[in-house]
């Protein structure tokens, strides 16, 4: 059975009604940017590359004014991709695969690094990253890397221990990740088909929605999911869940 270690890659600080749409604004919140290292016999993956590094230096120059004036970087200086697999022995050239659960700028940042990985995006997603006019920031994606773009349910080692699973309605091709770290155990990484326990238990949507219909869906199928015998959700960017986790080196179970 394959091993999975959250790793954190940058932090971001905002306020918190960009999260949870009719709050009043002027209360911060600061959540995580993980990043989800599986370890299997076939091969290293990496599920999401985080917020690129130079950002933290250069929000603007980097990210644009848009999302800059939103989101104030927040991370650590080990918060970064290449830190954090340090922490487990590994370098950027290790990773054989890399899964980008959707392509917004905090979760396929450090792509680039990359180069000797296969990328896994669903079609869909790619489709729309390079629709005109673009709305997802093509510094973030657009390199010359081995994007392979699949369509629907992926198992990506073809024996059923991490399978990829279609959770549109963030974006029109997001994709969660789930992995069975034990006969009786798996866990589901949501990315941001579904934030937080709080958004999961409260049914509510964020700011950022493609199809609000589509993403309640995938929430309901992440809900189901989550609901059976020995498996867990791992949300997208919930900090007390991720606070409780436990160090990058050691393997979730």
């Amino acid at each position: 059975m394959p091993d999975l270690h959250a790793l954190c890659c940058g932090r971001l600080r905002f306020d918190r009604s960009v999260f949870f749409p009719g709050e009043a604004p002027g209360a911060l919140a600061t959540v995580p940017v993980p990043a989800w290292l599986v370890r299997h016999p076939k091969g290293i993956l990496l599920f999401d590359t985080g917020i690129e590094c130079a950002a933290a230096a250069d929000p603007v120059g980097v990210l644009g004014k848009g999302i800059s004036s939103t989101f104030a970087m927040a991370g650590a200086a080990h918060e970064n991709p290449v830190d954090q697999l340090a922490l487990l022995g590994l370098r950027p050239e290790d990773i054989t695969h890399v899964v980008n659960s959707h392509l917004h700028f905090d979760h396929c940042g450090c792509n680039a690094l990359f180069t000797r990985a296969r990328f896994l995006v669903q079609r869909a997603e790619m489709v729309a990253a390079r629709a005109a006019p673009r709305v997802y920031p093509a510094r973030a994606w657009d390199h010359a890397l081995d994007y392979q773009l699949i369509e629907g349910e992926h198992d990506v080692f073809g024996d059923g221990t991490v399978l990829l699973l279609p959770t549109p309605g963030h974006t029109p091709g997001h994709q969660s990740m789930r992995v069975q770290v034990a006969r009786d155990a798996c866990f589901i990484a949501t990315a941001d088909a579904c934030y937080s326990e709080e958004h999961l238990q409260r049914d509510l949507l964020p700011g950022a929605v493609w199809q609000a219909d589509t993403m309640r869906e995938s929430m309901q199928r992440l809900r189901r999911w989550g609901e059976q015998a020995g498996t867990t959700l791992l949300f997208g960017h919930d900090a007390a869940q991720f606070a409780r986790l436990g160090p990058a080196h050691k393997p979730l179970l």
